[in-house]
């Protein structure tokens, strides 16, 4: 006789295995990345002589102090005024990012039951957590259901909510990758040659773009004329009403392009391939680390980014991704700190706070 609890098990044991394999995949990701980063920086610092012959003597720590010095000096030579607007557009992408928010609670009816600051500073320190922690939808989804909830809003509506701010990401994404690679196939260039011979070639990129773009159009075209619900399995994608798809075609690519400006403006004037290039680039990278799911992308943004710009002096596009950190990941995530406390402390603070 079969033994009835052994699907459980199976259906446990599966469980149990991906809930391990995930962190093994983003490990194993980092760590693959550093190693093609270390040779690639390694390289480049050679160039220097001096720098070589400490390489030579030095053992791997010593390597890494050499490198850092590097960088360093790079971060040295931009100028305040670089780091002036590298700083504005990372104001500008976290505003973006608040637009977002305003647009889910316009397209659920609740954008009158929360106040445009809330809605932000809940954004705000909703992707401070996620783009630092990692798994967005679970970290910067906690923040948005503790916070939502003290205004009324319900699991269901908060979880419509965040999903919505998703698509409103993936939807911008899409437009911008598609359109660059639909303008430009040989962005994707240096990373295609790592692939087998002729796997894809440039009108096979750009025809990817295309369909990027057709999907998109597709989506807003499906909302403007008020078509049925797309029903896929369990998933059922309903359309907004044409204003809100408009913000969302504006607010989505928005976040992304001042982003990428943060890079743009700190990266040296020489070899710089203009902001188009460093756009397609960041989003190339960008995309390819939140698929990896490593938190902020540690090492594996950097690789994939300097194999996209292999004309920008690698040690100059590490200073750059550096302040994109420090200003897009770092900064957010140090100020979301004191947000946090100042909110659970007015929520203890009301009548039965302490108690729930």
């Amino acid at each position: 006789m079969e033994d009835s609890s052994m699907p459980g098990a199976r259906k446990a044991w599966s469980q149990h295995l991906l809930a391990w394999m995930w962190p093994l995949v983003a490990l194993a990701s980092v760590g693959f990345s550093l190693v093609l980063l270390e040779g690639k920086l390694r390289a480049e610092a050679s160039a220097d002589p001096i720098v070589r012959a400490m390489l030579d003597d030095g053992p791997f720590a010593s390597d890494v102090q050499v490198i850092t010095q590097v960088i360093c000096e790079k971060l040295a030579l931009i100028a305040w005024q670089d780091y002036l607007l590298a700083a504005l557009s990372a104001l500008g992408a976290y505003a973006a990012l608040g637009w977002y928010d305003r647009i889910a609670l316009r397209h659920l009816g609740k954008q009158s039951k929360v106040s445009v600051p809330f809605s932000f500073l809940c954004s705000f320190v909703s992707y401070a957590l996620g783009h630092n922690i990692g798994a967005s939808v679970v970290s910067g989804g906690a923040v948005r259901l503790r916070a939502y909830a003290s205004q009324g809003l319900s699991k269901l509506e908060v979880a419509a909510l965040i999903s919505f701010c998703s698509f409103t990401f993936g939807l911008g994404a899409l437009l911008l990758l598609g359109g660059a690679l639909a303008w430009d196939p040989q962005l994707a260039a240096p990373l295609l040659a790592r692939l087998p011979q002729q796997w894809l070639t440039d009108a096979g990129v750009r025809g990817i773009g295309f369909v990027m773009l057709v999907l998109c159009a597709a989506y807003v075209g499906a909302a403007f004329l008020g078509l049925k619900p797309l029903q896929i399995g369990r998933f059922q994608l309903r359309y907004p009403k044409p204003g809100v798809v408009l913000q969302q075609i504006v607010a989505g690519p928005l976040e992304l392009v001042a982003a990428a400006g943060i890079i743009y403006f700190v990266l040296p004037s020489e070899g710089n391939p203009g902001y188009t290039t460093v756009l397609g680039a960041f989003l190339i990278a960008f995309c390819v680390s939140l698929l990896s799911q490593v938190p902020g992308g540690m090492g594996v943004m950097e690789a994939v980014f300097i194999a996209l710009m292999p004309d920008v002096p690698a040690v100059a596009v590490m200073a750059a991704l550096l302040v994109w950190r420090l200003f897009y990941l770092l900064v957010p995530l140090l100020a979301s700190g004191p947000i946090i406390l100042a909110f659970e402390l007015k929520q203890w603070l009301r009548p039965g706070g302490a108690t729930g």
